[in-house]
């Protein structure tokens, strides 16, 4: 199941059915340029061997969250590993405090400990799925919606996020679902307010180039806000990882590139703390694992 399709696992879990066929109606679009990552290798995570999908590396690059798969008949969880290298780390267990029956995943956290995620668990009351608290040794606490974000209507779906490095920024995924599928997904955000955050309308202008029709999701950036990395579904259905950048804050990100090293059935990206490595899921031989690829 692709990242995309956690829309379709999320309103499993309140009782409605879809079958996504993604990317097939979307035009094609000229090649964009390749950008300069190279060398893939496998992220071994010591004391855990089931999939690993949607990686968080925490600004420090200390701690690596994750979840496991998100197929409708298992129970989605968050768990933690500790870093022993660049490619290696020790599986602490679940994250404490966060994972009930329903559908737990997509963990960011800023440098304060702010950490933020992904459930299922209030949608057919809320209509909502974006909740946040504070993590500390393993485990979450305070866990509540995070206000002013969700439209908080039927079929309107936040099935992905990553809170910024300073936790002023919660760059989010906003879909609609239509007939049993998603119409579309783009790449919102919005800036906090005291306790609260509030959708920016620069959205569309910061933004444009990267929803550019396509099911765009998983926003990955960098420390400085100048990069953000994300997951496009390309003509022909597979997910793909793209990088696009810009000069400063105020200004709107350019035309993305393609991470052409970074192939097959791939999504997901996250950043090193020096943002000269990221690390992404990939599905090889059925199962979901870590890969980490570098750039000079």
């Amino acid at each position: 199941m692709s990242r995309a399709a956690h829309l379709c696992r999320v309103l499993l879990y309140i009782g409605m059915t879809c079958a996504c066929t993604l990317g097939h109606s979307q035009p094609a679009r000229s090649p964009v340029a390749e950008a300069e990552f190279y060398d893939p290798q496998r992220v071994t995570i010591r004391g855990y061997d089931g999939d690993a999908m949607e990686p968080f590396l925490t600004r420090d690059g200390k701690i690596l969250f994750f979840n496991n798969l998100n197929e409708p008949q298992v129970n989605t969880n968050l768990y933690w590993a500790e870093r022993i290298d660049d490619l290696t780390f020790q599986f602490k267990g679940e994250v404490g405090g966060v994972n009930t029956p329903a559908l737990e995943g997509v963990a960011s956290m800023d440098r304060k400990g702010n950490f933020h995620f992904v459930s299922s668990r209030s949608y057919d009351q809320t209509a909502s799925t974006l909740y946040r608290g504070h993590f500390s040794n393993g485990v979450v606490t305070g866990v509540e919606l995070v206000p002013g974000v969700s439209l908080a209507k039927p079929g309107s779906v936040n099935f992905d996020a990553e809170i910024s490095a300073d936790g002023n920024t919660l760059y989010f995924v906003e879909s609609q679902f239509e007939h049993g599928g998603p119409k579309w997904a783009h790449i919102l955000f919005a800036q906090r307010k005291g306790n609260v955050f509030v959708r920016s309308a620069d959205s569309d202008r910061i933004l444009r180039s990267i929803n550019s029709g396509r099911l765009n999701y998983a926003p990955a950036t960098s420390a400085s806000g100048l990069e953000i990395f994300f997951t496009r579904v390309d003509p022909g259905g597979r997910p793909a990882i793209y990088l696009a950048s810009r000069t400063d804050t105020a200004s709107p990100f350019g035309e993305p590139s393609k991470i052409a090293v970074v192939s097959g059935f791939v999504e997901g990206p996250t950043l090193s703390p020096d943002e000269k490595s990221m690390f992404y899921h990939k599905k090889e031989g059925g199962k979901f694992v870590l890969y980490r690829v570098r750039r000079p």
